[in-house]
């Protein structure tokens, strides 16, 4: 048996005109499937075999049965055009965590062009994400689909995150906003290159920066003292755009964990929202992060000590396990951002099993919310899918 192309773009004319009730199509297109399916020399992987298959799928009531049939032969296996026609398919039908685990089938396969497949996925995400944050700002939480994947930190997500957590922020204490730029004499953006005992006024204080703490993708952090005065040290953290989730996050977590759960840095003092830039005045941590620890052990060609190891791996089992047990993801849990804590007393055994005594200021304290997740704001059984984009280690 012979299939000409003519013969079912004519089948495919006659039922888009009427003339045909397709049942005439089907048939056709099954018999061709049937004769060429295994087929490895000439029409395994091609095109045009390929959207035979789609096209048998449309009049299909059992699709999910065709695509596997398809995988079972693989046709077009290591095309990217299966995957993405596939979820598709499913999104036009509404099976929205289908259609993404269809494309990261693909993705794991390294169907080519990958690239085009993974743009094709972003794309995806994009367009769930709009639907989430469709329905909450309409208030309907109901209309979101069980399943669907949503970029917690795209620009639509957060926007309307924002949006919903205003008033929140205006209740905290140290919130300060204006609609204005950042006036102060010295330019923001001038502090990248040389801060060093520069005097910046925020508000009605002046704070001389001192030095740079962190310079990451989304933020500068900067040692300063208020006033000039050495004995009032704090953290400027400044961002641009303008962003005000962190200030939420830390008043949440204060909130809902007791100091004596998990350590936690205590809420910024102040938060000085402009319209073109944000910037965060918090208690200055002295002590390191848990990746100067490491590295000053790597300096010198040593390890740290395993007794050590074993302590800061149960104090951050134990700060994940508490955070998501009131509904919080951190969302960029690495050693870069694990503050290093010491006792401020001498500590004793005495209090180590129960948490207590000295020992309590001994340990890791986990900071940087910029990237936080608050489970409470989105519906039940929600899952996240997406690229936090910040620098170095990258959290799972």
């Amino acid at each position: 048996m012979f299939y000409q192309p003519r013969s079912i773009k004519q089948a495919l004319e006659d039922w888009n005109s009427g003339n045909d009730s397709g049942l005439d199509l089907t048939k056709l297109l099954s018999d061709c499937i049937a004769e060429f399916k295994d087929n490895d020399q000439y029409y395994r992987d091609d095109i045009r075999f390929l959207k035979i298959w789609f096209f048998y799928m449309d009049f299909s009531e059992d699709f999910e049965s065709v695509f596997q049939n398809m995988c079972q032969s693989k046709i077009c296996a290591g095309n990217s055009l299966l995957y993405v026609w596939y979820a598709s398919f499913l999104e036009s039908k509404g099976k929205l965590y289908d259609a993404s685990m269809v494309y990261q089938m693909g993705i794991s396969r390294n169907a080519k062009p990958v690239e085009w497949l993974k743009k094709a996925h972003a794309l995806f995400l994009e367009r769930m994400s709009e639907i989430v944050s469709s329905a909450q700002t309409s208030g309907n939480d109901e209309s979101i689909p069980f399943g669907i994947l949503i970029n917690p930190w795209s620009s639509s997500t957060m926007k309307v995150l924002l949006k919903k957590i205003n008033h929140q922020l205006m209740k905290y204490d140290g919130y300060w906003c204006t609609t204005n730029a950042y006036s102060g004499k010295v330019v923001l953006s001038s502090l990248k290159n040389s801060s060093r005992n520069k005097t910046i006024e925020i508000g009605c204080t002046k704070y001389q920066i001192i030095d740079c703490a962190d310079h990451g993708g989304f933020a500068q952090v900067y040692k300063a003292y208020v006033s000039c005065n050495p004995d009032d040290v704090v953290a400027l953290k400044l961002q641009k755009p303008a962003f005000p989730w962190e200030f939420y996050m830390y008043h949440q977590l204060d909130q809902r964990i007791s100091d004596k759960e998990v350590c936690i840095p205590d809420p910024p003092i102040l938060l000085h929202l402009y319209s073109d830039c944000s910037i965060l005045v918090c208690d200055y941590l002295a002590n390191g992060t848990l990746q100067d620890a490491i590295n000053s052990f790597a300096v010198i060609g040593k390890s740290m000590e395993e007794v050590l190891c074993i302590y800061y791996t149960i104090e951050m089992l134990y700060m994940l396990e508490t955070l998501h047990g009131v509904g919080i993801i951190h969302g960029d849990f690495k050693p870069d951002n694990l503050l290093i804590r010491y006792a401020r007393n001498d500590f004793t055994t005495d209090g180590f099993c129960d948490r207590s005594g000295p020992w309590h200021d001994q340990g890791l304290c986990l900071a940087d919310w910029g990237r936080g997740i608050d489970m409470h704001l989105f519906p039940d059984n929600m899952e996240f899918k997406g690229d936090c984009r910040t620098s170095g280690f990258r959290c799972v």
